[in-house]
């Protein structure tokens, strides 16, 4: 698989979703945010969702949508975010097609020990449907707030 780079077009996609399928082409003519995170409840991800959350009406007011996806199943989904009232949509990748082709499953080293994982990771991608900016390793602290500022940029 080729490493996606800004300027390449958006791989698309078909996840389950809270609310029936979310495809790429359902956001046509839009701009979206694709965070990819390890894993729901956890602490690092439950602050990055809530910290989208908490930017919700100004990457609406952008015309930017935020899709959250992770390996987890829709139920798991729907208790994170119920549990943190959570305003973005999230998307379950089960069989990690989209992670792949992303290229956020990596291996990851933990205590000496390798294994697979998801690598926190942001697509923001155009209207058009091409990358206009890809974050690798994020840190949570302050990666929403830079998300936004480049997608008011589009």
């Amino acid at each position: 698989m080729t490493e996606l780079t800004d300027g390449a077009k958006a791989p698309g996609f078909e996840l389950a979703g809270a609310d029936g399928p979310v495809r790429l082409s359902d956001f046509a003519g839009k701009s979206l945010v694709i965070y990819f995170y390890p894993k729901d409840d956890t602490s690092g991800c439950t602050k990055e969702a809530q910290d989208f959350s908490a930017l919700s009406g100004e990457f609406a007011a952008a015309g930017a949508h935020v899709l959250g996806v992770s390996k987890d199943t829709v139920a798991s989904h729907g208790r994170f975010t119920a549990k943190y009232d959570l305003k973005v949509a999230l998307g379950s990748d089960p069989e990690g097609t989209m992670v792949e082709a992303y290229g956020a499953w990596v291996e990851k080293s933990m205590y000496g020990r390798k294994y697979m994982g998801i690598e926190r990771s942001t697509f923001l991608i155009g209207a058009d449907g091409g990358i206009r900016r890809i974050w690798r390793k994020v840190k949570v602290p302050g990666h929403a707030a830079e998300v936004l500022k480049a997608a008011q940029g589009l």
